[in-house]
């Protein structure tokens, strides 16, 4: 069984997912607890590391990646697997085209499109979820020695089954008031082909800039460059470093980090 069935046992994401924050849980928790009765939302939902983490009763997944959402829509449905898998070069390229081809010819919302999209992200690259600009998926084999597939995911059915999904530029998500705000947006790195058109500097100003307006409790995760720790101090937001396996709070010392958790309205 590819996830729990009680509470209190870890569920692990469907998905490899480059970038994914399954290790940042632990520090997350602490500040989501006094708030857990609340609508946990995430404008980058990514392969749901943090909400099958803190297991929300409600929530509101979004992320801009069709292709994802419609994976795990179909997940909370009850996703049975029935296509061909194997780790093996030539399926994966047979497969990478249909998948391709799916898409083109308006079927990216099929159950067939969710499973070769499950498929396509065990076997690929490094898990790497890449589109060029005409939408097409162009991750290379991977180079894994073995691969264990998943094919029954009906066990994630119940517990995404109050949970809301949507696919779309996070300013369009409708927040409420008091909903809790966790936001992890691809980092400020060169490399930001998600999806197609990117995640440029100006997204990232936007997204700070809309986060800053919610009345509620916010938590941002991003890469500590230095234009990120400005953009966010200057909007008002309490910054954390992660060194290691310790969070250290902000004293003001502006030396560069490998990740900041930025957080507001607590």
């Amino acid at each position: 069984m590819p996830c729990a069935s009680t509470k209190n046992e870890v569920i692990k994401p469907p998905l490899k997912w480059a970038g994914g924050k399954r290790w940042l849980v632990k520090y997350l928790r602490p500040l989501w607890e006094p708030y857990s009765n609340r609508r946990l939302v995430e404008p980058f939902c990514g392969g749901l590391a943090v909400s099958l983490g803190l297991r929300p009763q409600k929530a509101l997944l979004n992320d801009i990646n069709a292709h994802l959402m419609n994976f795990l829509k179909w997940l909370q449905k009850g996703l049975v697997v029935d296509i061909p898998m194997e780790n093996n070069r030539e399926l994966y390229y047979r497969h990478r085209k249909l998948f391709n081809d799916l898409i083109k010819n308006g079927e990216a919302a099929s159950s067939t499109a969710a499973q070769l999209f499950y498929y396509l992200n065990r076997t690929g690259y490094n898990g790497l979820c890449r589109f060029n600009s005409k939408d097409e998926f162009n991750v290379p084999f991977g180079r894994y020695q073995r691969i264990n597939y998943g094919r029954d995911f009906s066990c994630y059915k119940e517990i995404l089954k109050n949970w809301e999904l949507s696919t779309g530029d996070f300013a369009r998500v409708p927040l409420a008031p008091g909903d809790f705000v966790y936001a992890d947006p691809p980092y400020d790195v060169e490399f930001t082909q998600y999806a197609k058109g990117g995640f440029t500097w100006e997204d990232q100003v936007r997204l700070a800039e809309w986060l800053s307006r919610h009345s509620g409790p916010v938590v941002l995760s991003n890469q500590a460059t230095e234009r990120i720790l400005d953009l966010y101090t200057g909007l008002g937001f309490s910054l954390s470093y992660l060194c290691g396996p310790r969070l250290i709070n902000c004293t003001g010392n502006r030396t560069p980090a490998g990740e900041v958790v930025a957080t507001k309205g607590f």
